[in-house]
């Protein structure tokens, strides 16, 4: 039975996109991204872009906006037993529509992948239907999953840094 991911959660002051590939279990239960109760993302935005990660979700998700950040899945569906990446069903899976996406939001400039599994469907599947003149960044990070439990909260809220660096956001319009 296949599984869909949620709508993107952008508007029209976005200039970052993270990507993750599909939603896992607790997520998909709660209509919330990022749900697991050990998975490092909120912690993680909390600390880098200074609010409580454990605030209620629409706050979490102002949060976000508010720093110019969206976020969505490459896989608008798929098959999958579980939550773990490595259970999607290859030839199940179903990319989100990024060519109307990124229409609709011209201000995004950088995407970042959080994890393996979301850069490597979206560089097969999307990236090349963006065309040779596509001018976004594009960069992969370490999965917030608790899964990816080989790496340190520290270590990865380092390598997220990334995220809140607005030095090559594009300026205000």
């Amino acid at each position: 039975m296949p599984i869909y991911s949620f709508p993107p959660l952008a508007d029209g002051d976005s200039h970052t996109l993270i990507l993750g590939s599909m939603p896992g279990e607790a997520s998909l239960r709660a209509q919330q991204y990022y749900a697991h109760p050990r998975n490092g993302f909120w912690p993680i935005l909390g600390t880098l872009l200074g609010f409580d990660a454990r605030a209620p979700y629409p706050e979490r998700v102002a949060a976000l906006q508010g720093a110019g950040i969206a976020l969505w899945d490459v896989l608008h569906c798929c098959q999958r037993a579980g939550s773990l990446d490595t259970a999607i069903e290859n030839d199940s899976m179903i990319a989100n529509d990024f060519a109307l996406f990124f229409a609709q939001h011209p201000r995004i400039r950088r995407v970042f992948f959080n994890g393996a599994k979301a850069e490597s469907v979206f560089m097969k599947t999307v990236r090349p239907g963006l065309g040779a003149s596509c001018a976004l960044q594009f960069a992969r990070l370490p999965s917030t999953s608790p899964a990816h439990a080989a790496m340190s909260l520290g270590a990865k809220i380092a390598a997220w840094a990334a995220v809140a660096d607005r030095d090559d956001a594009p300026p205000a319009a």
